[in-house]
């Protein structure tokens, strides 16, 4: 679990709920027609925009931003120069008996124990990159669509607000609804964009370099395996991934 995310959102929607409280009754800022028009306008547009399996996809990948399962790239390195050890000391075979848990680290590992061409195995490793990628980004895209289209979502509920306080001007029992409807669909659309969507695209972001990292790290490793390359060199190979802060701390 990401606390961060979960403190951020929930802290967020937290400081806005006791703010309404304590000038406000809450229901006074509770508008069905307005969460209407843009809590159901934005997921329209977004499944005009994009393919209803992938919507579903990005909610999915959307789970990322609550849940960190990255592995940190140090313990990582650790585990491919302690492979490379194994593997001088013994080839390429001590590997099969291996427990990898890492997904992406075990397939490599278990391609290189099978013989695949080192060619073909860093290919297939970089094309296998190159998809998550391209499905986080999708996933990142549709969400900053999101971001995008609530708060124009809002506009056109203030618009639909004001048309019918202005066609009931002579009536002042209306006018009180149809401005809750004008105020309340932009409120709804900023809180939307700028505290869910948005932020969670954001985060999803980095989600996604951190794995690109790591796999790219993997991928070097394999590549440096498969080679017999030293693994104190190999190592400091990995290392430069690192930032400079951590690259000391890292081969200790």
């Amino acid at each position: 679990m990401d606390i961060a995310t979960l403190v951020g959102l929930v802290g967020g929607l937290t400081l806005i709920v006791v703010s309404i409280s304590m000038g406000s009754p809450l229901t006074a800022f509770i508008n069905v027609p307005g969460l209407m028009i843009v809590v159901g306008g934005t997921l329209m547009a977004t499944l005009i925009m994009q393919k209803l399996n992938m919507v579903f996809s990005a909610f999915k990948i959307a789970m990322n931003a609550f849940f960190d399962r990255s592995v940190p790239p140090e313990s990582l390195i650790t585990q491919i120069v302690n492979l490379a050890q194994k593997v001088r000391k013994g080839g390429l075979l001590v590997l099969e008996q291996e427990r990898i848990k890492h997904p992406f680290l075990e397939r490599a590992v278990r391609m290189a124990v099978d013989g695949v061409d080192p060619q073909e195995i860093s290919h297939t490793l970089k094309i296998e990159i190159d998809s998550l990628i391209e499905r986080h980004e999708r996933g990142q895209k549709i969400f900053r669509f999101m971001g995008s289209t609530s708060p124009a979502m809002g506009m056109i509920g203030t618009l639909i607000g004001l048309v019918q306080m202005l066609r009931t001007l002579d009536d002042p029992s209306s006018i009180g609804p149809a401005m809750a409807v004008a105020l309340l669909t932009t409120f709804y659309g900023a809180v939307m964009a700028f505290l869910i969507f948005n932020p969670i695209a954001d985060k999803l972001e980095e989600r996604t370099k951190e794995e690109r990292y790591n796999m790219e790290i993997i991928l070097t490793g394999i590549e440096g395996i498969i080679k017999g390359i030293n693994h104190l060199i190999l190592q400091d190979k990995l290392v430069a991934y690192l930032p400079s802060q951590k690259r000391k701390l890292s081969k200790r």
